[in-house]
């Protein structure tokens, strides 16, 4: 029965938001209020790190180091630490933050509003909100089902796209196998058009008959 083989499944394509999508999600939190800030940069974070639900979550303010190489901490599967840089944005986003006032005082880094941590379908309640409010002025999110895990891949493609290798792609996310990164590069569409685009040339080469010259012929008889 070991022997066996298991079953294979057709894979279903990764979904991600491309930048439009992105920045309509980003704006849609009202920053006026305080759920509003927190909802922004807990779902920048998300984008920017790549982070799972269970990392982001999970992530207290001691995590988070500004200044000089500024960079967050998080305990990924296994409770392996990763360290990852922080953009200027990103920095800039979790420094106000982090100025804000606290429910009890706590240390979470995005807590609710009694001052626990979020579970994981307060985030995905969350998310359908602000992604139903972007949906009205961005009609492409209309035809897709966001969760936590797509902006994960979200913040893969965008480094895919930025001509980052897939090794740093790898740490970058946590990936233990390098198998789950290439998976990206199949789903990166334009990748595969420049590809293509390169192949265009040989398309308009003109076929030649082959001439061989005297000299080959000459050695060719004397075979």
């Amino acid at each position: 029965m070991l022997a066996i083989p298991g079953k294979i499944g057709a894979k279903r394509e990764v979904q991600f938001l491309v930048r439009d999508e992105i920045e309509a999600l980003l704006t849609a939190p009202d920053k006026r209020y305080w759920v509003g800030r927190r909802d922004y940069c807990l779902l920048l974070t998300a984008i920017q790190t790549g982070m799972r639900l269970s990392e982001l979550v999970g992530l207290d303010r001691s995590a988070v180091t500004l200044g000089v190489r500024a960079h967050i901490r998080c305990f990924g599967k296994g409770r392996k630490a990763r360290v990852t840089p922080l953009t200027k944005i990103l920095r800039a986003a979790l420094k106000l933050w982090l100025d804000e006032p606290r429910p009890g005082d706590c240390d979470i880094l995005f807590p609710n509003t009694h001052g626990g941590r979020l579970s994981a379908d307060g985030v995905q309640a969350l998310l359908n909100k602000y992604v139903a409010k972007a949906r009205e002025h961005c009609v492409s999110l209309r035809s897709k089902r966001v969760s936590p895990h797509v902006l994960r891949h979200s913040a893969a493609m965008e480094l895919l796209q930025a001509g980052v290798d897939c090794s740093v792609i790898a740490l970058w996310l946590g990936h233990e196998a390098m198998e789950t990164t290439l998976t990206y590069l199949h789903a990166h569409l334009e990748l595969k058009e420049s590809a293509l685009a390169k192949l265009k040339q040989y398309e308009r080469a003109k076929a030649e008959r082959f001439r061989p010259s005297d000299r080959l012929l000459e050695f060719l008889n004397t075979l």
